[in-house]
């Protein structure tokens, strides 16, 4: 217990002294956001920073990095415990008002992606310094990644560039602006949701509205799919999976009595049950065959495939939940709610045991920001409590056996 204390306070102070810098980057990469696999900047000033440590980053193909940091498993016999973090911004305005908004006209950190970069580097330069004192007994990865705002999501080109060699648990953060600062939200389970782009184009001979029969009526079909196929769903798929089929976009004609040729529906499939996620495709394609039958019309379907469900092991969760009461305090960890939000963290846990928690930047008694707005403002003592958090659930996870992996049938894209 005593080195365990000791340890803590050691940890506490190198946090302490990387504080004022690590907001100052977090400030710099916000001012300057990248788009998806564009994210050249960022991957330099974080791999300038380590080099600048002492570490050696290995750079991904195209953009991101991967470090690691003490004895790697030949020396300690335990596999690599990885830290993530994703880099890219979104195509919005920023309009948060404040002294180190975004430089670049259109493009902002709107989902905290610049705070959850900073927040594992921060931990990466704590365990650097601690593995150059000889107080890390395993090695720890930090892997930055490039596009998680698009799908299927640039975690694929991590793995497959061997980002989860040798990996027995990943964790990550991702904020949450409707928590307060110090509390970390965290689920066994679903934490976010499947979430594929499903596209519906029917089409047929077109004709005059006062002669419906004469033709494949192809907005009367285009109808039955838009109220039809959701409720198909609902009775083919577990309920209890949170499957949503929603749609967002119709386009079918420009005149009130001309039947068009050509119609379409646009929409997302989401779903929390990675198993109904599976099943998913091949219902949503029959309901919609089934349902367009009777019309005389041509069905053409597109189902792109996103991300699964974000399915936190329970070990690797534990494990989070405890660091986060010994170094935030033992009410600090919240039952968060699940989202039906995609996230592309969820592919590594489809290899790995992990956990995502959900770091609190709300300033208590402050205002509730959301994310995906051009107005995000976080507490930047979330960046100092992401630091502490992370390094010591790497620090406690080298010593516990990961969850046993179930087979997925889920095919890469």
């Amino acid at each position: 217990m005593l080195a365990d204390a000791e340890l803590l306070a050691e940890t506490a102070e190198l946090v302490a002294s990387f504080r004022a810098e690590l907001i100052a980057i977090r400030r710099d990469l916000h001012a300057h956001p990248e788009l998806a696999r564009t994210e050249q900047r960022t991957t330099r000033v974080v791999a300038d920073r380590l080099r600048a440590a002492g570490l050696e980053p290995r750079l991904l193909p195209g953009t991101g990095l991967i470090c690691d940091i003490g004895p790697g498993p030949a020396v300690s016999g335990k596999r690599w415990v990885a830290l993530r973090a994703d880099m890219d911004a979104l195509r919005l305005h920023d309009t948060c008002g404040l002294p180190w908004r975004s430089i670049v006209p259109g493009i902002a950190h709107a989902c905290g992606h610049d705070v959850h970069t900073t927040v594992v580097l921060g931990a990466g330069l704590v365990l650097g310094e601690l593995a150059a004192r000889g107080r890390l007994t395993s090695g720890v990865r930090l892997i930055f990644q490039a596009a998680e705002e698009v799908q299927p999501g640039g975690s694929l080109d991590a793995i497959a560039a061997g980002a989860l060699d040798g990996v027995a648990h990943i964790f990550a953060v991702h904020c949450d602006p409707r928590v307060d600062v110090g509390h970390v939200g965290t689920r066994i389970g679903p934490i976010t949701s499947a979430s594929d782009e499903v596209t519906v184009v029917v089409t047929g001979p077109g004709g005059h509205t006062s002669r419906p029969h004469l033709t494949g009526d192809v907005v009367f079909a285009l109808g039955q799919v838009i109220t039809q196929v959701p409720a198909v769903l609902g009775r083919r798929l577990d309920p209890r999976s949170g499957v949503n089929l929603t749609w967002g976009a119709v386009q079918a004609g420009s005149a009130h009595n001309a039947i068009p040729a050509s119609g379409s529906v646009r929409g997302t499939l989401r779903c929390l049950d990675k198993r109904a996620w599976e099943l998913a495709s091949s219902v949503f394609h029959d309901a919609v065959e089934q349902v367009v039958a009777p019309y005389a019309v041509e069905v053409e379907i597109r189902h792109l495939r996103g991300v699964p469900p974000v399915e936190n092991a329970a070990r690797s969760t534990a494990v989070l939940e405890a660091a986060a009461r010994e170094v935030l305090g033992d009410d600090s960890v919240d039952l968060t709610e699940q989202s039906l939000g995609g996230e592309d963290f969820a592919w590594y846990l489809t290899k790995v045991s992990g956990s995502m928690g959900r770091l609190g930047v709300r300033e208590p008694g402050g205002r509730t920001f959301d994310i995906h707005q051009g107005d995000l403002q976080v507490d930047e003592r979330a960046i100092d409590v992401g630091v502490r958090l992370l390094t010591r659930t790497a620090l406690l996870a080298s010593d516990v056996a990961p969850d046993p992996m179930r087979p997925s049938n889920i095919p890469n894209p």
